[in-house]
């Protein structure tokens, strides 16, 4: 096993908001779900990230309930680590490298909500540590931020971190990728 998914922030907080109904993919779970099934079916390590703010009384607090994976997703299996952190990114305040480090792991394929902020942050980090990246971004949401619509924030991400920073695939091209494996 040198490959992992990161599902990252794909948790009720997010639909506990009232800006949910302007998310690009409130379906996010279908796709996430797949990648989950694919990296189970392959031998990767799944881990989740949940995003928290203790005591602050919000929708991130984990008082409130609202602090884990989104109902319809596929759940959490024994030996999956859940990791909570308190950044935009999932390695600054979680042991998420160390996890990383010690199962071999390579190769991060990314997933979860907000395209440009925790998932694109995580994607820099991490290409940064060294990790070989792929950005799924069809399994990514976000909203609008002021004018800039949800199609251009997610066409912008794609394009700062192309080639830089992760490759851009789709969870078809992965699924593919694996099925030319296992024939191989």
């Amino acid at each position: 096993m040198n490959r992992a998914l990161i599902v990252i922030d794909v948790q009720e907080s997010f639909r506990a908001m009232p800006q949910w109904e302007q998310t690009a993919n409130p379906k996010i779970a279908e796709p996430v779900n797949r990648l989950v099934r694919l990296a189970r079916a392959n031998g990767d390590k799944v881990i989740w990230v949940l995003h928290t703010e203790p005591g602050t009384g919000g929708v991130f607090d984990p008082a409130l309930g609202h602090v884990r994976p989104l109902d319809e997703l596929e759940q959490p299996e024994p030996g999956e680590p859940v990791v909570r952190k308190t950044s935009h990114n999932a390695f600054t305040t979680t042991n998420l490298q160390q996890l990383l480090t010690e199962a071999g792991v390579r190769e991060l394929v990314l997933c979860g909500i907000r395209t440009e902020q925790c998932v694109e942050t995580t994607t820099r980090v991490g290409s940064d540590l060294g990790y070989q990246v792929v950005l799924v971004t069809e399994a990514t949401t976000t909203n609008p931020i002021g004018e800039l619509g949800t199609d251009a924030i997610i066409e912008r991400t794609e394009a700062v971190l192309r080639g830089r920073f992760a490759r851009i695939a789709t969870v078809a091209e992965l699924e593919a990728e694996a099925a030319e494996v296992s024939q191989g």
